[in-house]
């Protein structure tokens, strides 16, 4: 296959945008490294020394991923480096460790190959968490056991390669270390076969400003040395040895997003309303204290969902109560006057955490997760409760449970606050007494019964990516039903449309922070809807800011009508993109 063949030119190929931008230039073409490991016995006299051999591995493996590390930390000038911490923890999990230690002296076999047998044992269980977060974490595993092994037989190399000119990398798959190990001025952007937008490459593409599109399948297989391509991690399209009128097209595209991001970015003291005069809330998706500069520079007005179990996750514990109390109360103080909602963790418990039983299920995603896990190990919940209530003397905390999906959970999750308030009014700490709380709707039969719910709490906010899962019975991640993973299915907006017609009706309000709210495409409807506040990542604040401003509040509302009248689901998504296209057309490449 040669370069640049006439039929070979302006193939445009489609993956997952992970980060926003476009670029252009040759392919350096990165293949994965194997280690092959042969099973051998060892006689009895010889498990010391392979023990040995084991932990000095340990040792020099935790040395060159600290270098690099230290290297990224410096090259990113930010927090990104810490997601080697999770290799690092790794290394120092007693569980693996002690695991295998005792394969070698039970089954008297070679390190080699008892350290390559305990990874994908353990990488195995990651991988069937039905959370995105943990499910990449297999790539942390599997990345410290491949330079375990590459220690042990002498071939572990921690430096970065050398790139002497511009290009942008192809590969089926970069494990963390690869990744950065490729970072620099020199990189253009990545194209990578595997991946997903929590991937270690998309979160590093995005600390550098680098575009990147994952999730191709075979580009790596497509190109060869030579090749040109274009790749646009805001549409997440590739096109390899685009044609003159291609680059024309882009370079044109590029000004004019240059210029509409200019524009957007003098949004960022206007307020979120539409041209008739309807207000909403816009508030920021963050995981973490480090989050904080970004949602105040994007106009945000607060948070409107901490996803809490980050800060825990990333640390492989839970945090005890003052350091989650220091963290709540440091992103309160810094957000004042605005709001930060901090939702109780929400994690699946298909996987040990935090020294909690180990089980295994069919289905996670009917299983034991967010509020469920929370209401199985209440200590933990009632923790996290305690630190929320002693922040919250700031005055601008909220709390919102996960995966509400009934009154009993409600009802239950509200005893163990009660319980907390008790014991710090007892031992004399402060908190405010008017803190509210609120829960997630993301399940059909929270929404079934929103007018009941809604009498308890102090606000909803709707998490349309759970909520249209499981209203459609369909998982995203699933690459045979995924297209019938349809925000805008009249099913859903219906749901949608009940929630907030309940919350409304006893006087609260109704939020949405999925997806869809952080999508032009469904301003309209959401607006619609009547949905007092959206949260979104903090990128996406000026878009959506954007579309909210150029909106008059009653076209959305016959919108939603029509959409809610037996439209069909592709004319619903074409209704929406006439109406947005028609007042923002600046918007119509962001468009989904």
């Amino acid at each position: 296959m040669e370069a640049n063949e006439p039929n070979r030119s302006g193939i445009v190929m489609r993956g997952i945008g992970v980060s926003p931008g476009v670029a252009i230039g040759p392919v350096m073409l990165i293949q994965a490294e194997t280690v092959s490991v042969f099973e051998r016995p060892i006689a009895d006299g010889a498990v010391a020394d392979e023990i040995a051999r084991f932990e000095e591995a340990l040792i020099e493996t935790r040395h060159q991923i600290r270098e690099i590390q230290g290297a990224l930390r410096e090259q990113t000038h930010s927090h990104d480096a810490s997601i080697f911490d999770a290799h690092l923890m790794v290394l120092d999990d007693r569980t693996f460790i002690d695991e295998i230690i005792s394969g070698v002296r039970e089954r008297k076999r070679n390190i080699e190959f008892v350290v390559q047998e305990g990874t994908e044992k353990y990488a195995g269980v990651l991988a069937a968490v039905n959370d995105d977060y943990l499910r990449e974490r297999v790539a942390d595993v599997r990345d410290v056991g491949k330079r375990i092994l590459q220690n042990l037989m002498g071939s572990a190399v921690a430096k970065r390669i050398q790139i002497d000119r511009p290009h942008l990398i192809v590969a089926h798959d970069l494990s963390p270390s690869e990744t950065a190990c490729l970072v620099g001025e020199q990189i253009l952007g990545f194209a990578i076969d595997l991946g997903s937008p929590t991937s270690h490459t998309a979160v590093m593409a995005r600390a550098l400003s680098i575009p990147a599109v994952v999730g191709l399948r075979n580009i790596s297989v497509s190109v060869v040395t030579g090749d040109h391509i274009l790749i646009d991690g805001n549409k997440g399209v590739l096109i390899l040895n685009p044609t003159d009128e291609q680059l024309q097209t882009y370079d044109e595209l590029a000004e004019a997003r240059r210029n509409i991001e200019v524009g957007l970015q003098r949004l960022r003291t206007e307020p979120a309303i539409t041209c008739d005069g309807h207000s909403i809330v816009l508030s920021a998706n963050v995981e973490g204290e480090n989050e904080i500069p970004f949602v105040q520079e994007s106009g945000a007005q607060g948070v409107g969902l901490l996803r809490s179990e980050f800060m825990h996750l990333s640390q492989n514990r839970m945090l005890d109560e003052e350091e989650q109390t220091r963290i709540y109360r440091n992103m309160a103080d810094a957000l004042a006057p605005h709001p930060l909602i901090i939702r109780t963790l929400d994690i699946g418990g298909d996987k040990c955490f935090f020294n909690m039983q180990p089980f295994k299920e069919d289905n996670p995603f009917l299983g034991l997760r967010s509020i469920r896990l929370s209401l199985r190990y209440p200590d933990y919940f009632r923790q996290q409760l305690r630190a929320i209530l002693r922040a919250s003397v700031v005055g601008n905390i909220r709390v919102m449970y996960p995966m509400i999906s009934g009154v009993g959970e409600l009802d239950e999750a509200d005893a163990y606050l009660a319980e907390a308030k008790r014991e710090l009014e007892a031992e004399g700490v402060a908190y405010d007494r008017s803190l509210q709380r609120g829960i997630m709707v993301e399940v059909p039969s929270a929404a079934l019964v929103a007018p009941i719910l809604a009498a308890q709490v102090d606000f909803f906010s709707i998490g349309t990516n759970d909520l249209i899962q499981y209203t459609l019975a369909v998982d995203r991640g699933n690459e045979r039903v995924a297209y019938l993973y349809e925000p805008t299915h009249p099913a859903v907006l219906q749901l949608i449309r009940m929630t907030v017609d309940a919350a409304h009706a006893h006087g609260i309000w109704a939020g949405v922070c999925g997806e869809m709210a952080a999508d032009p495409l469904m301003t309209p409807l959401l607006l619609g809807f009547g949905v007092d506040e959206l949260s979104v990542n903090p990128r996406a604040v000026p878009l959506i800011k954007d579309a909210v401003r150029a909106l008059a509040y009653h076209d959305t509302q016959a919108l939603a009508q029509d959409a809610l009248g037996g439209l069909s689901v592709k004319e619903i998504r074409s209704r929406s993109r006439q109406l947005i296209e028609s007042v923002a057309p600046e918007l119509s490449d962001w468009l989904s």
